[in-house]
């Protein structure tokens, strides 16, 4: 065990560290930020949590003997009425919540399109840029429908986006750098929606519980026997999610019209 004990770590970076059975003990964290960090079976004792901003899969939170999450989850439905589509349970749940997702994304495609052009490649609290999400989901459509339903071992666009904290794989493309226009980008989502519309819609009660066959060679997902519900079901989280992270950061951005 390595012992850090009196010690200033204040701006430290930790990128793909493993810190599972750590403990931290008298110390401060104030200020500190967690992006892609995994925290199951974690115990906090003692803690002052003030101003502390959590988001991401919450399950099984218990706050001072209380357990909250479904609490959460109760509060999101009530503000998000859209949100219980999104856990479809038959075939024709599914259809319901993509044509949803389609109405929701086009009025969010239409405010951006309100903006500056080189505001849609802009950051917000180190988040993708509006333009950024949409090659993510691309990403997505690719590695959950294009391969692992329809078994292309490397689907991928160049302007699909991995996560930033995927490992390397080859072939599969991960340009940040890249500016791609807001048409541009949208032409790739068309197609990649009108793909995943034909897999949902060839779908019935029976054939979302088929275990697929699992697509070997490098990339995501590796190769595992995924349920088709499952992978579907996934690609309908990104879609909701990442969308009102999209119009959480357009709001947060200055207003400028196109033109202004």
């Amino acid at each position: 065990m390595v012992e850090f004990q009196d010690a200033d770590l204040r701006q430290s970076r930790f990128h793909n560290v493993h810190l599972g059975g750590t403990q931290f003990r008298h110390v401060d964290l104030s200020e500190a930020e967690f992006r892609g960090a995994r925290m199951q079976a974690v115990v906090m004792r003692g803690v002052e949590v003030v101003d502390v901003d959590i988001e991401g899969e919450i399950r099984g939170l218990t706050v001072n003997g209380v357990e909250v999450s479904e609490f959460v989850e109760a509060e999101l439905d009530r503000r998000q009425p859209d949100r219980k589509l999104m856990r479809p349970t038959d075939a024709d749940g599914f259809r319901r919540a993509w044509e949803a997702l389609q109405a929701l994304w086009d009025g969010t495609v239409e405010r951006a399109r309100s903006r500056p052009p080189e505001q849609l490649h802009a950051s917000v609290g180190g988040e993708w840029s509006f333009i950024e999400t949409l090659r993510h989901l691309i990403f997505v459509s690719d590695c959950w429908v294009l391969r692992a339903v329809l078994g292309d071992p490397a689907p991928w666009h160049a302007l699909s986006l991995p996560w930033d904290e995927m490992p390397q794989a080859p072939g599969v493309p991960r340009d940040r750098a890249v500016r791609p226009s807001l048409d541009e980008v949208l032409a790739v989502r068309a197609d990649r929606r009108a793909r995943v519309r034909a897999v949902i819609w060839e779908q019935t009660d029976e054939s979302l519980d088929r275990t697929l066959e699992p697509v070997e060679g490098p990339g995501w997902p590796e190769p595992y026997a995924f349920p088709l519900r499952e992978c579907l079901q996934v690609v309908i989280n990104e879609e909701y999610m990442h969308r009102l992270f999209a119009e959480r950061d357009l709001a947060a951005l200055p207003e400028q019209a196109v033109g202004g």
